[in-house]
């Protein structure tokens, strides 16, 4: 199933510019072990097949080809990103299923760098939930397809984990690719407010939502952000220096039990990185009570349902998410989402960091849930179950601040485990650093066995 040879986006690129490899190559490859993956991990929407091949033949047609930051790095896009000439279906029935007719500007960077889109990966319907399926069907952990790789870029995380493609397109509103990158041991990076361009759905969730990278090595992460950005000076990563990090295990939300597993894994890193010189200390952000409560289900449901407006057939939402977008529509009607929470809790996360660089927690809460037809079932189940294992991603959407997941081991039963990185507005570079320097001390398995 999984690829442990595939190769990393930086190794393709520079074979691509030594010239002993094509784009066609590196295409033929990716989609030879898109075909024996997607039996196991239903990762796929689409896969371009032909199309790709000849998106490859014009690249290595470019002249310019030896420059091209990405040159024939094979690339996977998440099902609600609009790419010309293929249907955007959002993991709904109830979406239009008549191709794209333009690109996002995120597509458009990415050929332009080089990169061929070899297919579009699977979401939950609206991309509103931390697990994998729909209508189109179940998605399945590399690492383990009894449990799911997360969501809502679950499927773009179980291409890269596979070794399907070194490289995958995500997008990120209450953690969509850092749950993904923690269930599937990958590096996932949501960026800062501004950053990268966002323009998801309708409104982006109100501003939380960004796009950025999944992938197996820091190097491609920082390389795939350096082009959705629009910024090269990503791709060198230099050393961290000494930085002041605070490590805390404890959930945001009131009555959430951690996993000894996660909270042993934050506590390895953050003791790997002491050692290493830096400045540790023990505290937790001043969360306010309601934010993962009233806070985040206004933001969460009325963005879901403005999302839901786009869809050309509302009639045939899922059961469980008719029920979450009627609340977003009636929390809208009396004037939700409200700015004073959010304004309140970033000015609580600034206090925090004026003495901290870097803030780490755990990425989940507990092991990855089920991988299961949650979208036949209940919208209360639902939500128990995402609130449960997956709280600590959310708080830095509702603040705009870049955060990212990065592997830190295997579990008991040898699944991955997973840090999260925060840092303030701006600190993109810095996280980059560290997640590196982490690297460095506790190497992790690239792909699944």
């Amino acid at each position: 199933m999984a690829d442990t040879t595939a190769p990393t986006a930086a190794s393709i690129v520079g074979e691509v510019h030594a010239g002993t490899m094509t784009a066609r190559q590196a295409t033929e490859a990716a989609l030879d072990r898109v075909a024996r993956s997607q039996k196991v991990t239903n990762a796929w929407q689409v896969v371009r097949g032909e199309a790709a091949l000849r998106e490859a033949d014009a690249v290595d047609q470019r002249s310019d080809r030896f420059a091209l930051p990405l040159a024939g790095v094979p690339v996977a896009i998440k099902d609600n990103m609009p790419v010309a000439g293929e249907p955007m279906r959002d993991g709904s029935a109830g979406s239009d299923p008549t191709p794209q007719p333009r690109n996002h500007e995120i597509v458009k960077r990415l050929r332009a760098a080089g990169a061929v889109v070899v297919g579009i990966t699977r979401v939950p319907e609206l991309c509103i939930w931390g697990a994998t399926d729909s209508v189109f069907g179940i998605t399945r952990n590399p690492w383990d397809t009894a449990i799911t790789p997360g969501g809502s870029s679950g499927g773009s995380a179980a291409a890269v984990a596979s070794g399907a493609v070194p490289i995958a397109h995500g997008n990120d509103g209450m953690g969509s690719i850092r749950i993904p990158a923690a269930c599937c041991g990958l590096v996932g990076l949501k960026p800062g407010y501004g950053v990268v361009p966002s323009d998801l759905g309708n409104g982006s969730w109100h501003g939380m939502a960004e796009n950025g990278p999944l992938a197996t090595t820091v190097a491609d992460a920082a390389l795939m952000l350096s082009v959705l950005a629009g910024e090269p000076s990503y791709t060198s990563i230099g050393e961290p220096g000494t930085l002041r990090l605070a490590l805390s295990t404890r959930a945001p939300g009131a009555g959430i039990p951690v996993s000894k597993e996660w909270v042993g894994a934050a506590r390895r890193t953050a003791e790997a990185l002491r050692a290493a010189g830096h400045r540790l200390t023990e505290r937790t952000p001043r969360y306010p009570a309601t934010l993962m409560t009233t806070t985040a289900m206004a933001l969460w449901t009325t963005g879901a349902a403005l999302d839901a407006d786009l869809l050309a057939d509302p009639t045939r939402i899922e059961k469980r998410n008719t029920r979450h977008v009627g609340i977003g529509r009636q929390l809208a009607k009396r004037g939700h989402p409200k700015p004073g929470p959010r304004e309140e809790w970033r000015s609580r996360a600034e206090d925090f960091f004026t003495d901290t660089d870097v803030l780490i927690t755990p990425t989940l809460a507990q092991s990855p849930i089920k991988a299961r037809y949650w979208s036949k079932g209940g919208w209360l189940a639902t939500l128990q179950s995402n609130a449960r294992y997956a709280p600590f991603a959310a708080p830095w959407n509702m603040a705009g601040w870049p955060a990212m997941s990065v592997p830190a081991g295997l579990d008991s039963r040898g699944r991955p485990l997973g840090v999260q990185l925060v840092g303030r507005p701006g600190s993109e570079a810095t996280l980059l650093a560290l997640a590196a320097q982490v690297e460095q001390l506790q190497p992790w398995p690239r792909t699944a066995p």
